[in-house]
């Protein structure tokens, strides 16, 4: 349904575009004078000039026309602004939409309202140059580079009549997780997903250096993107004119293709893969800028990058060309007397929630429902004694989540970069297979779980993962992420953008409604990784999350599969909230009965009575733990102890939710001094053998009362191609020095357990040599169970 712009519309839709690059422009320089009144000052320009110009007018323009597109086709449709810092755009059309004054009525859509918002751009207490979570219409945030394309799937996953439009910058274009996310493309399923529409935003130009698909030759930019599996559509040029008809017919071929490969698969299946159309958008760098000042390029270079002419309240001649740059998009014309935008402008807007930056999707939690979870007691370990069984705790999580999946089909996904089955989900492919459009082989049916309409995603491509998950959940739907904890650091600056989203939706952008948390399984874990090697060993991404807002952090580490039911339960559950579990995939000790795993969790942290030894009294010594491997080695040095020292009074104590450690004034989860106090006692050694990097427990429990007397045994990057009780004794998180440890730090056991530490530390060389030897652990350690 190709139309050509008649002569009216492209007179709109150019005044349109004019209004949107002048509030772009106003922005970046003004504080007063907002409609150029008066002849500009001095005094009207801002006291810091911030911000980006160089890709908001070709911005503009793409929104402009998919606003007439809408408004034809009743579309619904999400923008998603890739360039860096290029929030003018969204923020100038959200107000010409009207949305932004209904968000934020103090920038009401009138003279003195305009004056605030352009005062309020790059402001303290303002908004950022980047789409910020303060930004209608947006959900991605673009202080870093690399995330709107795989954004824009996740977004388009199991939203069948929603249009997801990424314009992606060139810059942004160089970035390592932007080159995976195009093979996107081989996951949507045109029968049930919505469409992705990329626009590659070429100007040409970064901040002070040319961008490379912006230099190749037109024939190997078009080569790359049909490699990729896409049909390109080249729209270049600088005359608006010229440039407003080929881009209205470029984007109605588009649709036209996007809506017949839809109808087709929504009629007779998914097929082969289409060949999705895209666009590449060449403009100039700052396009409608000055060509030149002072001899120097602006229009078309990267001079126009950021704010192209910064001396404008200082240099008289200067604030001229600003001011003549300015009236050239002839405000009074489009802007009445009370400062709103004339009637014939308005118009061309959609209305109502098709306003692009008032679409629902792009504040998923308006559409957000609950999942229909199932019963955590129907995947129950037997534990009729602690300690006595084996199990891949992962393995029944992955019964659990194939349930979760059933029940919420079309707004639940898995996501793993081919690691499903390696973390032992693969009961998740009885009900799903692997979403995959490519092409499919004879012998993939032996075991590959391919199927164009599968919920479960799987890419060799963490950034590409995340970024799906990330445009999922924050269009409302649920999801799943699982991946080895040493190549979670992969994603260690994804997560902290998105927590820095959550965390400013949760304490200063009130209307954003909550959204589905984003949920993170850490398994293959640091300390079983027998033949991967000191590669795959980094538990560091504990780290990393601790440093983000409490208000958006949790992590659990469940010693057992009764306790990980519970713990991932709570999570999907859960809303806003980055959280972090983690559990290795090979068999462990269970140690808790369902019931005894509820009551564990719902504490996060608490004594095992069945492993102390102290009563109700004053215990000698605390061994604690938190992790499932470290806290079987730590039962086992308490057995060691008991049976050899019976009088020593042991508490032993676990913890699930680490931020228990916390005080409650740094956490919500965290303890109070007094229960802290109460469960570690004021003044006793406390040993704690720990998951990941012994100094993160330093961290969380800094200022308590017993600060000093906490001794932490974890991961000191010690490893090599080691049997998983050669990798504990290097680390010291091994039975045997933790008995050591206890030891030494009791007072009255420095003479009185002499016999047993030399006898200790005779194990810890007979375990070493044994495993050198023969290549494996003793089996005394391989089967050890808790003695008692």
């Amino acid at each position: 349904m190709t139309l050509a712009l008649t002569d009216k519309e492209l007179k709109d839709i150019d005044d349109y575009w004019a209004a949107a690059n002048y509030l772009c422009v106003g922005m970046l320089y003004l504080r007063d004078n907002p409609l150029l009144r008066t002849p500009l000052q001095a005094q009207h320009i801002k006291r810091r000039l911030l911000g980006h110009w160089g890709s908001d007018p070709g911005q503009n323009f793409v929104w402009v026309h998919l606003n007439r597109l809408i408004r034809h086709r009743d579309l619904n449709v999400v923008y998603i602004s890739g360039p860096g810092h290029g929030a003018p755009a969204t923020l100038a059309n959200a107000y010409l939409e009207g949305t932004y004054s209904e968000v934020y009525p103090d920038r009401s859509p009138d003279e003195s309202g305009m004056k605030r918002f352009f005062t309020l751009f790059s402001h303290p207490a303002g908004v950022g140059s980047h789409c910020t979570p303060e930004t209608p219409g947006s959900i991605n945030e673009g202080g870093e580079l690399g995330y709107s394309l795989s954004h824009a799937f996740g977004a388009a996953f199991d939203n069948p009549d929603l249009l997801v439009v990424p314009v992606i910058g060139d810059g942004e274009a160089e970035t390592g997780p932007m080159a995976t996310s195009w093979h996107s493309n081989k996951f949507l399923n045109p029968a049930q997903d919505g469409a992705v529409l990329p626009i590659l935003h070429l100007n040409g130009y970064k901040i002070a250096n040319p961008t490379i698909l912006a230099r190749i030759s037109p024939e190997e930019l078009l080569d790359l993107f049909r490699g990729y599996g896409y049909t390109p559509y080249l729209v270049e040029g600088s005359d608006p004119a010229a440039m407003h008809r080929a881009m209205a017919q470029t984007l109605d071929t588009c649709v036209d293709l996007i809506q017949q490969i839809q109808t087709r698969a929504r009629a007779d299946g998914p097929g082969v893969r289409p060949r999705w159309p895209m666009i590449i958008l060449r403009t100039p760098k700052g396009w409608t800028a000055p060509k030149d000042l002072d001899g120097h390029h602006i229009e078309g270079f990267w001079r126009a990058h950021q704010v192209p002419i910064l001396d404008v309240a200082d240099n008289p001649r200067h604030l001229a060309v600003l001011e003549a740059w300015m009236r050239s998009y002839r405000p009074q014309e489009l802007f009445d007397a009370q400062g709103r935008l004339i009637p014939r402008l308005r118009a061309l807007a959609p209305v109502g929630v098709r306003r692009i930056s008032a679409n629902p999707h792009a504040n998923g939690g308006l559409l957000r429902a609950p999942l229909n979870l199932p019963d955590v007691h129907a995947y129950a370990v037997p534990v009729p004694n602690p300690g006595h069984a084996y199990m891949e705790s992962t393995y029944v999580l992955g019964q659990f989540l194939r349930d979760v999946m059933r029940g919420n089909r079309g707004r639940f996904r898995v996501f793993s970069p081919d690691e499903n089955a390696s973390n032992r989900l693969q009961a998740i492919y009885e009900v799903s297979k692997k979403a995959w459009m490519a092409n499919v082989l004879p012998e993939d049916s032996d075991g590959s779980e391919l199927s164009p309409d599968g919920h479960v995603m799987e890419m060799l491509s963490e950034h590409t993962l995340e970024g799906w998950l990330e445009g999922y959940v924050l269009t409302g739907r649920h999801g799943f992420l699982s991946t080895y904890e040493a190549f979670a650091h992969i994603i260690d600056s994804m997560v902290n953008q998105h927590a820095k989203w959550l965390a400013k939706c949760k304490t200063e952008v009130r209307w954003r409604a909550s959204v589905p948390s984003l949920n993170i399984l850490l398994s293959s874990t640091v300390w079983r990784q027998d033949h991967n090697g000191f590669t795959h060993q980094d538990p560091g991404f504990l780290d990393v999350i601790t440093n983000k807002e409490a208000i958006v952090t949790r992590i659990y580490l469940p010693p057992d599969a009764n306790c990980l039911l519970h713990v991932a339960r709570h999570c999907l559950e859960s809303t806003d909230y980055v959280n972090v579990i983690v559990a290795d995939k090979q068999a462990h000790l269970q140690f808790l009965d369902i019931e005894a795993a509820a009551r564990h969790c719902a504490k996060g942290i608490g004594i095992w009575p069945w492993a102390s030894s102290d009563a109700d009294a004053e215990p000698d010594v605390v061994i604690a733990s938190a992790g499932d491997i470290v806290t079987a080695e730590a039962l086992a040095a308490t057995a060691i102890l008991r049976a050899a020292l019976p009088d020593l009074r042991i508490r032993f104590v676990n913890v699930v939710d680490l931020f228990k450690l916390q005080p409650n004034t740094e956490h919500a989860h965290g303890l109070s001094d007094r229960d802290f106090d109460s469960l570690f006692t004021r003044d006793k050694p406390v040993i704690f053998n720990f998951h990941g990097y012994p100094q993160l427990i330093h961290k969380l429990t800094y200022r308590r009362a017993n600060e000093v007397n906490i001794h932490v045994r974890g991961y000191k990057e010690k490893g090599s191609i080691n049997t998983p009780m050669q990798l504990a004794i290097n680390n010291q998180v091994d039975r045997f020095n933790l008995v050591i440890d206890v030891i030494d730090r009791v007072p009255r056991l420095v003479s009185a357990g002499a016999h047993l530490k030399e006898h200790m530390k005779d194990q810890i060389i007979e375990h070493l040599r044994y495993a050198m030897e023969e290549g494996t652990d003793r089996p005394d350690v391989v089967g050890w169970t808790w003695p008692f």
